[in-house]
């Protein structure tokens, strides 16, 4: 990583991932990333059980099988409990393969409907206010239409009131990551003084009645992300108003159906999803660009060009950030980028052939 990036649970200076290459009978390639992080504070997946979970459980059970679409595919993997991460990096592969197979943008196969989607900037936790603030300066200036800056106890109301005092009129959120409890209520009381777009995750990932609580007792939106696994998980979270927004990432939560299915049920209830990252490279990026351009993605996406994050990328010409604060979707079939065969090879470590 050209940069550390720091949450409220752990410090980035490098991050391994899992790239999944499948080859069907007709001769196309298709390609997908397991995202997860290299330790189990985000959620139980990382790099580790990724690669073991598609080695000994996922591959075998869709090799030489026939899958007309992704649904058909994702049924088989049922019997698999969780390993989202694992599972999004094979269905993304097949996503990519369907496209060129049926000669059709990934957005067009997932119903987007958005040209271009409306991006936003994380800002890890500094050392200091002024390294804050100056950050925040720099990604104004790119063009991001949103800060995002991660907070936790002891870095919290203080960071806010700060950026808030030189740039009162930035659409800004803070992301917590599970750091908090319900007995910080007063904290977020205190929070909604600085007119913040949502708060993201506050409260554990299993809390989904307390943060039901919290947003009852405070005026900003609140945001769940770690809370959602399944559409089932966003269904039980809408009924017991648990949040207003939801943070949908496509590896947390299995891929690209499951996404479109929460942003569906979400849209329903009028409910407001955008899409989250996970440090991706450019090739788990191109999906978050597709699942974004659905029509209730009607907030910044976290979609940061790799570039902000590391020295160098699996993809040949990647996105960029326009002055307005936009990315162009994808209007090729495929990835909609060109994948740098070189490079995959340059920077694996491990590589598994299953077949």
């Amino acid at each position: 990583m050209v940069t550390s990036f720091t949450t409220s649970y752990a410090t980035f200076t490098n991050k391994p991932t899992v790239i999944v290459k499948i080859e069907t009978y007709d001769g196309i390639t298709g390609y997908g990333e397991a995202a997860a992080l290299p330790f189990p504070f985000y959620t139980p997946d990382t790099t580790d059980i990724c690669m073991l979970a598609l080695r000994d459980y996922i591959a075998p059970l869709v090799l030489h099988k026939d899958f007309p679409n992704a649904q058909s595919l994702m049924d088989s993997l049922k019997v698999i409990k969780k390993h989202t991460f694992a599972k999004t990096g094979l269905e993304t592969a097949v996503w990519m393969a369907l496209s060129i197979q049926q000669n059709t943008p990934l957005k067009a196969l997932l119903g987007g409907t958005q040209h271009k989607i409306a991006v936003g900037a994380p800002v890890g936790i500094k050392k200091t206010i002024e390294e804050t603030l100056h950050e925040v300066a720099v990604r104004l200036e790119e063009g991001f239409q949103r800060i995002k800056i991660k907070i936790k106890p002891g870095w919290d109301i203080t960071v806010v009131e700060a950026i808030r005092r030189r740039f009162d009129a930035v659409s800004l959120m803070v992301d917590a990551n599970s750091a908090y409890t319900l007995e910080d209520v007063k904290l977020f009381k205190a929070l909604d003084q600085y007119n913040l777009t949502m708060i993201e995750q506050p409260l554990a990932d299993d809390d989904i009645v307390d943060h039901s609580v919290l947003q009852k007792e405070i005026t900003t939106p609140i945001c769940l992300d770690e809370s959602i696994l399944s559409v089932d998980d966003a269904r039980r979270a809408i009924y017991l108003h648990a949040c207003k927004i939801i943070n949908i990432k496509p590896g947390r939560v299995g891929g690209l159906l499951e996404s479109k299915k929460i942003h569906d049920v979400c849209q329903k209830h009028a409910i407001g999803v955008w899409c989250g990252g996970m440090y991706e490279t450019g090739i788990g990026r191109a999906f978050n660009i597709a699942a974004a351009s659905l029509p209730n993605y009607i907030y910044p996406a976290d979609m940061s060009p790799t570039n902000l994050f590391y020295a160098d990328d699996l993809v040949k010409d990647s996105f960029t950030v326009d002055h307005y604060g936009y990315v162009k979707v994808p209007e090729k079939p495929g990835l909609g980028f060109d994948i740098d065969e070189k490079k995959i090879e340059r920077y694996t470590v491990e590589k598994v052939s299953i077949g």
